[in-house]
């Protein structure tokens, strides 16, 4: 990957609704060499999709949490069970497994408090080989779908 190929991801990330034409143009390339350059970047795996940010708040998720999994038990049946289950739920924006405890970090999105609770009651307590869950709520959001440092 060369400096032009960061350029193009950085313009990407910026805008991805650039046409091939407004890209090349902002890389300085022709559109041929710099449609090239972008099916490259895609079929390598540096693009890995397209698609729009929404506003959960407009859209009436104005209610964030972050739970922390403590695992009873991590086979790798129960690990795979629970990981599978999580990616399962749509409200889970986000899910890391980390090392040491709490073992898993999620990041849970929500109408309400109420909704919440629901969610947190019916359906994260219910995954797979779960011992203990731990919620704390996100007072504000200040850095979020931020564009990856290119080097």
């Amino acid at each position: 990957m060369d400096a032009t190929d960061r350029q193009i991801l950085a313009e990407l990330q910026s805008d991805g609704r650039l046409t091939v034409t407004e890209l090349a143009d902002r890389v300085q390339l022709s559109i041929s060499p710099c449609h090239r350059r972008v099916r490259t970047l895609e079929k390598s795996g540096a693009i890995a999709g397209y698609r729009a940010y929404l506003d959960a708040e407009a859209l009436g998720l104005g209610f964030e949490a972050l739970v922390f999994v403590t695992m009873a038990s991590a086979d790798r049946d129960t690990v795979e069970a629970f990981e599978q289950a999580v990616v399962d739920l749509p409200n889970v924006l986000e899910g890391h497994r980390l090392f040491g405890d709490p073992d898993y970090l999620l990041r849970v999105i929500a109408a309400d408090l109420g909704a919440f609770q629901m969610l947190y009651d019916e359906r994260l307590t219910t995954l797979p080989g779960v011992q203990r869950l731990s919620s704390t709520l996100v007072m504000k959001t200040i850095a979020a779908n931020r564009p990856l440092p290119l080097p």
